[in-house]
């Protein structure tokens, strides 16, 4: 039975009963108030084992919020955490790559002035060797033709 229901009950049989003249006092039905004393005894224990119940199962409910936050919590820790990471190996591998980018121009650039610098001394040579050939060539045909016979 439900404990405010027999409370209700309780005051309805207060309401009921006679008043003492010139007191607070009223006569009330003992038997009725005993039955409804009984009837509480048996009802108050069994409203509290209900509000024990009710709140070990919202202790429940509260732990198991608790531990799926803290869960939520810990992945989106852990999700950011990567990302930071994640982040920063990009930043790491653009940086690499940058560097690397900027080292091979420079490797670049040395290389071909270099070659530039060796063609140069290729074609400096090879021009000197031609104008030497030559040389010989016109000192050839010159003393050919001073011995020729028309001379």
């Amino acid at each position: 039975m439900d404990i405010l229901h027999l409370i209700d009950r309780l005051e309805e049989i207060l309401n009921e009963s006679r008043p003492i003249p010139l007191t607070h006092n009223v006569l009330v039905d003992e038997d009725r108030i005993l039955d409804l004393i009984d009837q509480m005894r048996v009802a108050i224990p069994e409203e509290i084992k209900k509000a024990q119940q009710v709140m070990a199962q919202r202790d429940r409910i509260l732990a198991q919020a608790q531990e799926e936050a803290n869960r939520t919590l810990a992945l989106a820790r852990e999700r950011s955490d990567q990302l930071v990471e994640r982040d920063a190996i990009v930043e790491a591998a653009r940086a690499k790559a940058d560097q690397i980018i900027a080292d091979t121009r420079s490797s670049i650039d040395t290389i071909r002035s270099d070659a530039d610098q060796y063609a140069l001394e290729v074609l400096t040579r090879l021009e000197m060797e031609l104008d030497r050939s030559l040389g010989q060539v016109r000192n050839g045909i010159r003393s050919l033709s001073d011995k020729s016979p028309q001379a």
